[in-house]
């Protein structure tokens, strides 16, 4: 355990609430003898932080398809097994493509003064050829009409090729508050959505060239490495993936005969920027080391259980997605829901949990690329019956419920019940007895972009919690690493989580589903 956790005081115990606000023919039952040995496992003996910073300083960055990820699966494995989960596994999903690494980055600027930059490489791009001394140049190609007037001026330079970044000074010095008591109720308030007509079908101007086409050009062009910005936080990278990397599958080749495409921070990317407006030259040294695999590989999810006993075929499940962008270890998107998930486990197996149905554990990847991993498994192993080339698979009417983390490092102030007006009596009265932890809240309205959607859009319960703001992380970017991570937050989260689990795995039916 991190000595700045051995610090903190055991959170209090508190009143076990459990009032439930159900449906008048349903109270939902809770468990209190188990939700006190829970409270106390979670909050007086945690583990989360170990696993928190295990993850975060020691395994590091996790894109989907490096060998980063791949190390970490592979201690992920390890560590469930040695808890006593049954059936640990890597289950594969795609042929994803090649591994990619970035090993190296060295960025500095030379003329017309001497300064170290901070910058990353876009995954899935090609290194530099070595380490290269080469003037800069502000570039503006949006057009056809636009590609003229550059051709054959480009040869051998650094170009940038995004707007200066308007930096946000308010989350710089003022940090993301809290959520408070009004913006709780907020959420809790029923909105319907006013009903607008389909928006008229957008015709692409064909003289406007898109990212991938622009990136061609550059390349036709011998462009040394291209610099880009799109973060709006002093210190901070942000950067993805390389345009029309999805769409040749992430290939070796697609790799190897990208342009090194490098985002820096803002306040490194703006000094050249103006540098150059000023009419004066502007001189860079960079160089980009990435290792780029030689054969197509299998992504691969993680999956254990708790094995159930009467109704040990029907299926709970708990997740968070493992992967990460490669510019830091991600400490809160999303090493904080992994290590909540995996201390959620050790929780229940610390009590002694005997559930009636199987609690499943799944730590997904290619989440960042587009929920890749969790819809794969969902398409898998329960079907879907809204398209009648997969239909329904047998599994699909024994799983009972998943709950997902993703959002932040903060802690659970609800749940967000996403459109599935029947589970509100049970997601509240499993609310109840962590009242006292923040957790009051059931918001009618339904969230995105992360894996729950998997479930959700096929028909199956599949939930979100709803977290807290919270100042000091930084996800998607190099800045998001433990020092932004709050102990006590991870704390509550893990122990709500094993309860919410608990309760599902042991209710007398499984979790309503919308419209039945």
């Amino acid at each position: 355990m991190l000595s700045h956790v051995r610090l903190l005081r055991p959170l209090a115990a508190g009143t076990l609430l459990l009032a439930a606000a159900a449906l008048p023919h349903a109270t939902p039952s809770v468990d209190p003898v188990m939700v006190a040995r829970i409270r106390e496992e979670g909050l007086q003996h945690s583990n989360v932080m170990e696993f928190e910073s295990y993850i975060t300083d020691v395994l590091g960055a996790r894109l989907t398809m490096s060998n980063d990820m791949k190390r970490a699966q592979r201690w992920v494995q390890g560590e469930l097994t040695r808890m006593g989960l049954a059936n640990v596994a890597a289950e594969p999903y795609m042929d994803y493509g090649v591994t990619w690494d970035n090993t190296y980055v060295s960025l500095h600027l030379l003329e017309p003064d001497y300064t170290p930059m901070v910058g990353y490489p876009i995954a899935h791009t090609a290194g530099t050829a070595g380490k290269l001394d080469v003037s800069a140049v502000i570039v503006d190609v949006q057009s056809r009409d636009d590609l003229a007037k550059y051709r054959g001026t480009l040869k051998g330079k650094a170009i940038l090729v995004t707007p200066p970044a308007a930096v946000d000074l308010a989350v710089l010095t003022n940090g993301v508050p809290r959520l408070t008591e009004k913006d709780l109720a907020a959420l809790e308030q029923v909105t319907i959505a006013p009903t607008r007509p389909a928006p008229a079908r957008t015709i692409r101007n064909p003289d406007l060239l898109n990212a991938e086409e622009r990136m061609a050009f550059y390349k036709s062009e011998g462009v040394a490495v291209v610099f880009q910005c799109e973060s709006g936080w002093l210190g901070a990278v942000r950067g993805y993936s390389r345009p029309g990397s999805a769409k040749d599958g992430w290939s070796r080749d697609g790799m190897l005969n990208s342009v090194p495409l490098v985002a820096i921070t803002p306040e490194h990317y703006n000094r050249m920027y103006r540098i150059l407006k000023r009419g004066m030259p502007v001189k860079v040294e960079v160089e980009v080391r990435n290792a780029i695999g030689d054969r197509v590989e299998q992504a691969m999810n993680i999956v254990a259980e708790i094995p159930g006993s009467d109704l040990k075929d029907e299926i709970v499940m708990m997740g968070a997605h493992l992967d990460t962008w490669h510019a830091s270890p991600n400490a809160s998107d999303n090493t904080s829901g992994v290590a909540v998930v995996m201390e959620a486990a050790r929780i229940l197996k610390a009590v002694g949990a005997k559930p009636r149905r199987t609690i499943r554990l799944a730590l997904w990847s290619g989440e960042e690329q587009g929920l890749f991993g969790s819809r794969a498994y969902v398409r898998k192993h329960f079907g879907n019956p809204k398209d009648s080339t997969i239909g329904a698979k047998p599994e699909y009417e024994k799983l009972s419920v998943y709950f997902n983390q993703d959002y932040g490092a903060a802690q659970y102030r609800g749940i967000y019940l996403q459109g599935n007006e029947l589970a509100r009596a049970q997601l509240t009265a499993w609310m109840e007895p962590f009242r006292d932890l923040g957790m009051t809240t059931v918001s009618n309205q339904g969230v995105g972009s992360t894996d729950h959607v998997s479930f959700d859009e096929v028909g199956l319960p599949g939930f979100q919690f709803l977290q807290d703001h919270t100042p000091g992380t930084g996800g998607h970017t190099n800045m998001d690493f433990l020092e932004g991570i709050q102990a006590n937050d991870l704390m509550k989260n893990a122990t709500i989580m094993a309860s919410y689990v608990y309760h599902a795995a042991m209710a007398d039916s499984r979790m309503p589903r919308k419209g039945r």
